[in-house]
């Protein structure tokens, strides 16, 4: 009798995992299998984010570089130049 008593009182989170099991066994293999490969795409896939902090970080460094050699040869065409020429 006490078997009995103890398996009846499910807890509603049990009820609750044991009804999306059945909703599950209804659904055939190919379509499990399509939503498990959706689900590991949409787990893996780059967002929009990822994608412009990239091309951002890409764009600051060629800034950089171009900075640094303009300056360089600004520099040094100021130095080449003769005032007593002109």
């Amino acid at each position: 009798m006490g078997r009995k008593d103890a398996s009846t009182a499910r807890t509603p989170v049990d009820q609750y995992r044991k009804q999306i099991g059945k909703q599950d066994y209804k659904k055939t293999r190919p379509m499990l299998r399509a939503t498990r490969l959706k689900a590991e795409a949409k787990k893996t896939a780059l967002g929009v984010k990822e994608v412009s902090l990239v091309l951002a970080a890409i764009l600051v460094f060629l800034l950089a570089f171009y900075a640094f050699f303009y300056l360089n040869i600004s520099n040094e065409v100021d130095l080449d130049l003769d005032p007593d020429e002109n």
